[in-house]
């Protein structure tokens, strides 16, 4: 665990009248509390997030163009015509098209699929692959995870004489006020202003199944067959880092165990490749173990490993390809470990003092840039844009800091870039080589950030004494998972801990135990996932600690015991 960013230790201070909350609900007032701290406020708005059921998910016929849609597919797949999926080559592009392949050629459907290359192609429908899809005899292309941008793509395809339904999530391009969307013969994105839709944050994948649900309905089958596309729709959901709040909760929530007991065999297969099956799998499971590896494949050689192996029912091809998922998942690792630590090393030693960090990696490979701008956003708490060489310029990615508006501060220097997109938090940009060292020094210029706005802010739900938790409060915990983006993991906090005894564990040294005690006596064994001996070194035989934790039940050669894992601290 780095502490290299300086850090301020906040507590939520959001008021309400917890004790009612805890009674009305049967809860302990710390939940109460922290469901405070979420913005989960009203009884109605409570009961949906502790006591929502697949029931209480959105009417996919809500979503506006669904209906059109559906009433054309059934129309093309009667008459026999050729249909192409086009998706996108990250997890939940691949969702997407598994989805909509899978769904439309169990009705019947003369359907494939198209996944651009993240190389070769870029992001999205181009000409090339309207192009391919005419000398393919295809009748009708549909986008999934994609197409909202695409206007010009679409009006070619359109004056060519083909049919084209657009799905995406994607923010709806606009020139002033004006909405730009384009002229196809259906456009469904929950974003556009007139949806319909009550919830705007779902992905790609799960438009492509409210698609599929009111398509099958309107076919006259049963709500068990769209159903069935409810893992696809979770994996997407996590993978694609979307807020896990409302529905996507839901579709989450229920949709963890559905992957758990797919029937899809090529998902099944890469679950226990990846050893996400060894226990009960979570969200966090999806986002750091299986979701990295369906992306593995769009990132270093083809998303369409990944497709292929959904879309198969061969044993031989299964294996096959969930054996190579997990090795290039591995290459990735690997590849990410050695450009992050080579990113770092040129900013501790040439770009120490900036507030925002643009380093140049020639030879790291272009679709690692956004994971180590992460890392790097992480470790310094500055704004983190990574340079790689792309085929003909200098290719970025982006992240940034709460008080950092990314798009908005490329915009200002984008008479020095060949392109550019993103939002607040994150961007992707092209650059010629000569401009690189302008373009830092212009950031740096104009950054607008003061000292303050590099420090991390760590927030806590509770400043809870470890002597206060038990089972039954860990076992209440659990009701708030899954965990994930705006659903963070709760954390807690208590000062002036003394540290009784404090060892350092593990083959590569990178787990510390200790046992701490309140002032009272009351102790607890506590865990620190970190560099043992930089953590010692740190301490230097100080005995008393400041900790954020999360309690957990730590089991052992079948012995139960109440465990902090922590995740900051500070000595005194």
């Amino acid at each position: 665990m780095a502490q290299t960013a300086p850090q301020q230790w906040m507590v939520y201070t959001k008021k309400a009248d917890f004790r009612h909350i805890a009674d009305r609900f049967g809860i302990d007032p710390v939940l109460a509390r922290i469901l405070t701290n979420r913005g989960i406020v009203g009884d109605e708005a409570i009961d949906r997030y502790l006591n929502g059921t697949l029931k209480d998910l959105y009417d996919p016929a809500l979503l506006k163009g669904t209906d059109r849609a559906a009433e054309i597919l059934l129309q093309k797949i009667r008459e026999g015509k050729r249909i192409r999926v086009v998706g996108d080559y990250d997890i939940d592009g691949v969702c997407s098209t598994y989805i909509l392949v899978s769904a439309l050629s169990m009705l019947g459907a003369d359907v494939d699929h198209r996944i651009p290359h993240r190389i070769k192609d870029g992001y999205g429908i181009n000409e090339a692959i309207i192009d391919e899809a005419l000398a393919d005899g295809i009748d009708t292309v549909i986008t999934c995870d994609n197409g909202i941008s695409a206007f010009a793509q679409v009006e070619k395809a359109k004056a060519s004489g083909m049919t084209v339904i657009v799905t995406d999530h994607h923010e709806v391009p606009k020139e002033g006020d004006r909405e730009i969307i384009p002229p196809a013969d259906v456009v469904i994105d929950p974003k556009i202003s007139d949806s319909g839709y009550p919830f705007l944050e779902i992905c790609g994948a799960v438009v492509a199944w409210k698609l599929i649900a009111v398509l099958f309905r309107n076919a006259g089958r049963p709500d068990s067959d769209w159903m069935k596309y409810l893992d696809f729709a979770a994996i997407a959901t996590v993978g694609d880092v979307m807020p896990l709040i409302d529905e996507n909760r839901i579709i989450v929530k229920y949709g963890l165990p559905a992957v758990e007991r797919t029937e899809n065999p090529g998902l099944h297969a890469l679950i226990e490749k990846t050893g996400a099956g060894q226990h009960t799998l979570t969200s966090y499971a999806i986002g750091f173990v299986v979701g990295p590896a369906i992306n593995a494949g769009g990132r270093l050689e083809s998303a369409d490993i990944a497709e292929e192996l959904f879309l198969s029912r061969d044993p031989f091809t299964i294996e096959e390809l969930s054996k190579r998922l997990v090795e290039l998942n591995d290459e990735r690792k690997d590849m990410t470990e050695q450009e992050t630590v080579r990113a770092s090393e040129i900013v501790e030693t040439q770009y120490e003092n900036d507030k925002v960090l643009v380093v140049y990696l020639p030879g790291c490979h272009e679709s690692l840039a956004g994971i180590i701008a992460g890392r790097l956003r992480e470790k310094y708490q500055k704004p983190s844009i990574v340079l790689t060489d792309g085929e003909t310029s200098v290719k970025g990615s982006g992240r940034s800091i709460e008080n950092y508006h990314m798009f908005a501060k490329l915009t200002e220097v984008k008479d020095l870039l060949l392109k550019y997109g993103g939002h607040p938090m994150a961007a992707g940009l092209s650059i010629d080589r000569e401009n690189v060292d302008e373009f830092r020094r212009r950031l740096n210029e104009n950054s607008g950030l003061r000292e303050e706005d590099l420090t991390a802010k760590i927030w806590i739900d509770v400043p809870m004494p470890i002597g206060y938790v038990s089972e039954k409060l860990i076992g209440e915990l659990e009701m708030l998972e899954p965990f994930g983006q705006a659903n963070d993991k709760p954390i807690f906090a208590e000062a002036g801990l003394g540290i009784r005894s404090c060892r350092v564990l593990g083959k590569n040294r990178n787990v510390v135990k200790m046992t701490l005690v309140e002032p009272d006596g009351h102790a607890m064994e506590a865990v620190v996932f970190t560099d043992g001996d930089c953590f010692e070194e740190e301490r230097g035989g100080r005995t008393t600690v400041d900790i954020v934790y999360y309690p957990e039940i730590n089991e052992y050669n079948g012995r139960k015991s109440l465990q902090a894992v922590v995740r900051r601290y500070r000595f005194r």
